[in-house]
């Protein structure tokens, strides 16, 4: 199903332009940002940073917590509405890019049906900030500000709404709901003057028994230079922490499917956007980042690395005990028949593969410590009562580099808002914005590669 979306331009109310910071590498442009929360405090580590900071031993670690987590700040001692920056960070190699770039967000909006029906996510946050009309008031300004070519949203409940906006602005859409009794669904825009869509096709993964999730795959060319293709994916893998088998599955099959669609159009690059409900310390990310994984050595409850990230152990107000009976039991945890097969497509094989050589845009793009962890990746991508860390990622495979990323939000400042989303940020999570270049090595082989394409298709038809 083809559509659109987006609507006036007028963001100068959280729009502006603000000189490179010490903490972000030095552009030779200015760097756009936009705000929405601007105090200094004490830095806190996030899920992915493994530490925690001695400033938080002044709250009382001994504090016990059932549905609401304690936090002493909450949102009676801050103001939501004072601002939150984000800066533009560029990568050293510049040289390698050509000049030719395109912009992608990623972005999970928060469904309105799941915001209503999953209250205790959002204990501390404002009734009035967990409203649609907010949040989809917020999110599509935030999306005209960034200005992107490309946008993949998840959690998409109000397509037809967020369409009519962004068609306004020249983006065309598709849109693909997920299966089962869920309304919500992925959605995925492109500027009309500046791509155009080869083909697309979604997945309905429970039709190769891996849940109700859907995800996006849609090939383009660049209208101004028709050797200049791209695929780009868009995904929300599973939620569930304990049934990584799931989640794994589903982003073999994703990645099976987009390879041979590359194939097909001249083993065109790959952008994988999403939300990928694993953190960067997990074995999933390890199978992403390094095209294989041994499940055999891993938990599957474990898979994913979300069960660490609550709140209240990330920023070190409780402590993790560990039953040593616990870890024996991990350790010498069985797979079963079927599980291996869900996770691996192949129960012969505890080893899975895929076959792109893929890399995390912001890893790859230098941050400031306030905002990145030990692997370069975001400290925080979601915040709520029962989860902070990093799920979201802009995976790039070979021939494209990303030239700059919007770094995300310091781990200070979301601590100190108890809790997405906010006046300025509609969403529990945030927009992961990457600028991508085609490599300048990759010139050549694209144009030999898209007129081999093309020659085997006229053969087809023939």
């Amino acid at each position: 199903m083809m559509m659109n979306m987006l609507a006036s331009r007028d963001c100068s109310s959280w729009l502006s332009v603000r000189p490179p910071t010490a903490t972000s590498v030095t552009p030779k442009r200015p760097s756009f940002l936009f705000l929405v929360s601007c105090k200094k405090v004490t830095v806190f580590p996030s899920c992915s940073s493994g530490s925690t900071d001695s400033s938080s031993s002044s709250s009382p670690s001994t504090r016990s917590y059932t549905q609401r987590w304690y936090n002493p700040l909450r949102r009676r001692n801050f103001d939501p509405a004072s601002e939150i920056e984000r800066h533009w960070v560029e990568t050293d190699h510049q040289a390698l890019a050509s000049t030719e770039r395109f912009t992608v967000v990623s972005y999970n909006i928060l469904a309105d049906r799941n915001a209503y029906e999953h209250r205790d996510l959002y204990l501390n946050v404002p009734s009035q900030y967990l409203k649609w009309n907010h949040g989809k008031r917020v999110i599509c300004e935030e999306l005209l500000g960034l200005n992107p070519d490309i946008i993949c949203l998840q959690e998409v409940d109000k397509y037809l709404e967020i369409s009519d906006t962004l068609v306004k602005a020249g983006y065309m859409g598709s849109y693909k709901r997920r299966t089962g009794n869920t309304v919500d669904g992925c959605a995925m825009f492109w500027k009309a003057d500046k791509f155009r869509l080869l083909e697309g096709e979604s997945i309905e993964f429970k039709g190769i028994g891996l849940r109700d999730n859907v995800a996006q795959l849609s090939v383009f060319e660049i209208c101004k230079s028709d050797s200049r293709r791209l695929l780009v994916g868009n995904i929300h893998v599973l939620y569930n922490p304990s049934k990584g088998d799931v989640k794994l599955g589903q982003i073999r099959s994703l990645l099976s499917r987009a390879q041979t669609l590359s194939e097909k159009w001249g083993n065109v690059p790959v952008v994988l956007a999403g939300d990928f409900n694993s953190t960067p310390q997990s074995g999933i990310y390890k199978f992403l980042s390094s095209s294989e994984l041994n499940i055999m050595l891993y938990d599957r409850r474990e898979l994913s690395g979300q069960k660490n990230c609550h709140p209240a152990q990330v920023l070190g107000y409780i402590k993790d005990t560990i039953n040593p009976f616990l870890l024996l039991d991990r350790l010498f945890k069985n797979w079963t028949f079927e599980e291996v097969i869900t996770a691996t497509g192949n129960s012969e094989r505890p080893l899975v593969v895929h076959p792109f050589k893929l890399n995390s845009s912001y890893a790859a793009v230098k941050g400031s410590a306030s905002t990145r962890g030990f692997n370069g990746e975001p400290l925080a991508t979601s915040y709520h009562s029962k989860f902070l860390g990093t799920v979201d990622y802009l995976w790039y495979s070979d021939s494209i580099i990303p030239t700059k990323v919007l770094d995300t939000v310091p781990i200070n400042v979301l601590r100190r808002t108890a809790g997405l989303p906010g006046k300025r940020l509609g969403s529990d999570h945030l927009s992961l914005v990457a600028e991508f270049a085609f490599s300048l090595t990759h010139n050549a082989t694209t144009e030999l590669d898209a007129a081999a394409a093309e020659a085997s298709s006229s053969a087809i038809e023939n």
